[in-house]
């Protein structure tokens, strides 16, 4: 932000838009819900303002994130900011129906309370435009399988920071396996001691090294499991 105050009212759109990234990109959550506000007087579809002002503010970040020119704190601070805006827009898009992506079951699975990355995940992908079901920290595999069914969901998410709590993962992926249910889910897992080969092994649909990643990967299978269908 430059030192004097810009005035988000007298920009024309396309500039309204831009400096929205801007102010994404720099974590200013009370300027972002101004923009939201302001796109809205002027008569800006919820579902457009999602996609071209928070959705496309929030994939520089997640480029820049990848890239390693942004680190967690920051990314954390743009995604407290695009919650703002999502906090306006949200009932609006539940009105008028909006499409989604598709919807998402995550949480830490059993005998791990670590949820820093999960959580960027989870407000990554919510600024991506997926539903998310954040189940939280230290979940066994009844709870999993219980969010994925009754909330219809397309994707579940897995986190673990311990390397204990590591083979956790293949107990719930098994355990949908028994319940035929394996074969409904696209299955991604991430976390510091996992890797492409652990996610392989244990039957995950992938493995995503950070919240990034998980967005692209979701997108991507979420794309083909469509073109299955289809």
């Amino acid at each position: 932000m430059a030192d004097e105050e810009i005035d988000l009212k007298a920009l024309p759109d396309d500039e309204l838009v831009e400096q929205m990234f801007d102010d994404l990109y720099d974590g200013q959550r009370d300027y972002v819900m101004e923009g939201v506000n302001i796109l809205l007087e002027r008569g800006w579809e919820p579902y457009r303002i999602l996609t071209e002002s928070l959705v496309a503010g929030m994939k520089i970040v997640g480029d820049d994130f990848r890239d390693g020119i942004l680190f967690v704190p920051e990314v954390l601070q743009a995604a407290n900011a695009m919650k703002g805006g999502m906090g306006i827009l949200k009932p609006l898009l539940i009105e008028t129906g909006a499409p989604k992506l598709g919807k998402m079951v995550i949480g830490t699975v059993k005998g791990d309370i670590h949820d820093i990355g999960k959580n960027l995940v989870a407000m990554m992908m919510e600024g991506a435009g997926f539903e998310i079901v954040d189940l939280g920290i230290n979940n066994p595999a009844e709870d999993y399988i219980g969010a994925l069914e009754r909330e219809g969901a397309d994707i579940l998410g897995m986190s673990a920071l311990l390397t204990t709590t590591m083979p956790y993962m293949k107990t719930v992926i098994d355990e949908l396996t028994e319940k035929g249910l394996r074969e409904k889910y696209i299955v991604l897992v991430g976390g510091a001691p996992l890797n492409e080969e652990f996610g392989k092994a244990i039957g995950a649909d992938a493995y995503c090294k950070d919240a990034a990643v998980a967005v692209e990967t979701a997108k991507d299978l979420i794309a083909r499991k469509h073109n299955q269908v289809a």
